[in-house]
């Protein structure tokens, strides 16, 4: 009777796992399409949690169509919009999509960079409707400031654009969790200098320049930022001239592809934050700013 009772205890913990699996994604493609096209509605007489978390498991799906136009894009939308997911549930989503920033972290060239990616992308969108509306917390805010940091400097796959898989863009989406997450007021100053710390490190460690854009994501995440009113200024000034300082050892030494890509990733960095900062309206911290970022380009 032992033997059986053990036997049988076996067979559930392997085969509830696998039906849950099995009954995660219930809806095709057609049901997807239907909803976007109906303006992101909720269908009548579905759970908006039950979709949400069925939308989730396709954040790692190697079609573009299924992963971005139709799983972000409602995602996106039913956490901004109010009464559709209630914080309890965002809450959750939120936990899934934290520990998807580890799942397959060090792969390079793989798909398993899809669901990190747009797991980050989601949780852009969680920390968006967190600054308008709290709901996370202080210990999951906290927490999910210090996984973004850590996951920005720990992915490897560095791709943009794939002609195949669409995008996946993972620093770019890091970027955008970053900026949202700094529109809160439980950002403190010494998490402001890791963010800082971490977009220059991710720039710095890049082994190639990148070419979709992900510098000036960067540049939007450092604005938002030095933004606040809270934001020391002073240690921006250090920050830009640990940078420049860095730079100058790449014509120092014998070039390699590595560092000239350092070079040229800080150039077009600067030279979008100069511009996002000259669209901002002027007040002198803001002017000091970008006076400051003009000064390295002028020597470049």
């Amino acid at each position: 009777m032992r033997s059986s009772r053990a036997t049988w205890a076996v067979l559930f913990l392997f085969l509830v796992p696998a039906l849950l699996s099995a009954q995660t994604v219930q809806h095709d493609r057609a049901f997807w399409q239907t909803i976007a096209h109906n303006h992101y509605a909720v269908p009548e007489n579905q759970s908006a949690a039950a979709l949400a978390q069925e939308l989730s498991q396709l954040l790692a799906s190697p079609d573009p169509e299924l992963r971005d136009d139709l799983a972000y894009s409602i995602l996106a939308r039913w956490i901004a919009r109010p009464n559709i997911l209630q914080p309890a549930e965002l809450q959750a989503l939120a936990d899934d999509w934290r520990a998807n920033l580890k799942s397959g972290i060090g792969e390079s060239g793989t798909d398993s960079v899809l669901k990190r990616s747009f797991s980050a992308l989601c949780l852009s969108s969680i920390a968006e409707r967190e600054a308008k509306s709290p709901f996370l917390g202080e210990r999951r805010y906290h927490q999910l400031l210090a996984d973004a940091l850590t996951y920005l400097q720990s992915e490897r796959d560095l791709r943009g654009y794939d002609a195949k898989l669409g995008w996946i863009h993972a620093t770019a989406h890091t970027a955008d969790l970053l900026q949202a997450l700094a529109a809160s007021p439980l950002l403190t100053k010494e998490e402001q200098s890791s963010t800082l710390s971490a977009l220059a490190d991710r720039l710095s460690s890049a082994p190639q320049v990148y070419t979709q854009g992900e510098q000036d994501r960067m540049a939007a995440a450092v604005l938002a930022l030095i933004r606040r009113s809270d934001y020391d200024t002073a240690s921006f000034e250090s920050w830009l001239t640990k940078l420049r300082d860095e730079d100058k050892k790449v014509w120092a030494n014998p070039l390699t592809p590595e560092t000239l890509a350092r070079y040229q990733n800080h150039t077009y960095f600067l030279q979008a934050l100069a511009v996002r900062i000259s669209l901002e309206p002027e007040t002198p911290r803001i002017v000091d700013y970008k006076q400051s970022v003009l000064g390295i380009l002028r020597t470049r």
